[in-house]
C-alpha cells in the first residue's frame, strides 16, 4: 500500500495588510483634510468675489488680508466718470451763458448756477414778460434761442419750473398764482421747442405759484427775485456734493 503524499498549504504572509491599511487611512485623513480646505477656500472666494463686485459696481468693498486686518476700497465708477465728464460740459455752458447774460446787460435778473441737480438758469419775470402776463416779449426771444442753442447739444431732461410772489391774482386769463407760473412755464418750453429746436420729450414743466420762494415776499425786491421762471437741465450722472467745485462767479 503506497503512502498517500501528504499536501501541505503554504503559510501565507499577510503582514503587508498593515502597512497598507495604515496608507488607506493615511490616505482617507488626507483627503479629508484636502477637502476640508477647498470647503473653506470656497467660502474666502465667495467672500472675496462679491467684495469685488461690491467695488466694480461703484461700492465700497472690503479685502481680508491672511491675518485678518480688514481693508477697505474705494474705486471710481462707471457713473462717477461719467458725472465728472457730464459736470464738466455743464460748466463749459455755464461759462458762455455768463458772458453772454453779461453782454446783453441781464447779470442782475439772470442767474446761472451749478447745483446738484443741474444746471439751473434763473431768468427774473420781467426779462420775458409783462406783469401779470405769460406772452414772452419779442425783445427775450434772442436770448432764449441762444440758451436753447446753447443746450441742444446736451442729452439732459430739461424741466421749465414757474415761480410767482405771494401777491394774489385772479383775473380771466389767471384765477390763481399757480395758473400764471404753468403758463408761464408752459410758453417758455413750448418756445424752446418749436423755436429752439429742442427735442419735446425731454421737457416735463412745474407750477411753484408763490409756494417755493428764494426770498422774502416782505420786501418789493425779494417779491421781484421770487417771480421768475427757471430753466433746469437735469444731470444724469449725480455727483455728491464734495465733487461739484462751484463755478459760479468763476
Amino acid at each position: 500500500m503506497s503512502k498517500k503524499k501528504q499536501h501541505h498549504e503554504e503559510h501565507v504572509d499577510e503582514t503587508w495588510l498593515i502597512p497598507y491599511a495604515d496608507i488607506l487611512t493615511l490616505l482617507l485623513a488626507l483627503f479629508i483634510v484636502m477637502f476640508s480646505i477647498s470647503q473653506v477656500d470656497k467660502q474666502k472666494i465667495a467672500r472675496l468675489s462679491e467684495q469685488f463686485n461690491i467695488i466694480f459696481s461703484g461700492g465700497t468693498g472690503v479685502i481680508e488680508k491672511y491675518d485678518g486686518t480688514i481693508i477697505p476700497i474705494q474705486t471710481p465708477t462707471m457713473s462717477n466718470t461719467n458725472g465728472s465728464i457730464e459736470d464738466r460740459k455743464m460748466k463749459e455752458v455755464k461759462k458762455a451763458l455768463d458772458a453772454e447774460i453779461e453782454k446783453k446787460g441781464y447779470s442782475d435778473k439772470i442767474k446761472v448756477i451749478l447745483n446738484r441737480e443741474g444746471l439751473e438758469i434763473s431768468i427774473q419775470d420781467v426779462v420775458l414778460f409783462k406783469s401779470g402776463e405769460a406772452e414772452i416779449l419779442n425783445e427775450a426771444t434772442p436770448l432764449l434761442e441762444k440758451i436753447s442753442t446753447m443746450l441742444n447739444n446736451l442729452d439732459n431732461d430739461i424741466k421749465i419750473l414757474g415761480h410767482t410772489d405771494n401777491v394774489p391774482i385772479h383775473t380771466p386769463k389767471f384765477r390763481s398764482n399757480w395758473d400764471l407760473s404753468a403758463m408761464r412755464a408752459i410758453n417758455v418750453m413750448n418756445f424752446m421747442v418749436n423755436k429752439g429746436n429742442l427735442r419735446s420729450d425731454k421737457f416735463s414743466i412745474q407750477a411753484h405759484g408763490e409756494y417755493m420762494p428764494k426770498f422774502s415776499n416782505s420786501t418789493e425786491e425779494g417779491r421781484t427775485k421770487n417771480r421768475r421762471v427757471e430753466i433746469l437741465l437735469v444731470r444724469k450722472y449725480p455727483l455728491e456734493a464734495k465733487e461739484i467745485i462751484q463755478a459760479n462767479g468763476n
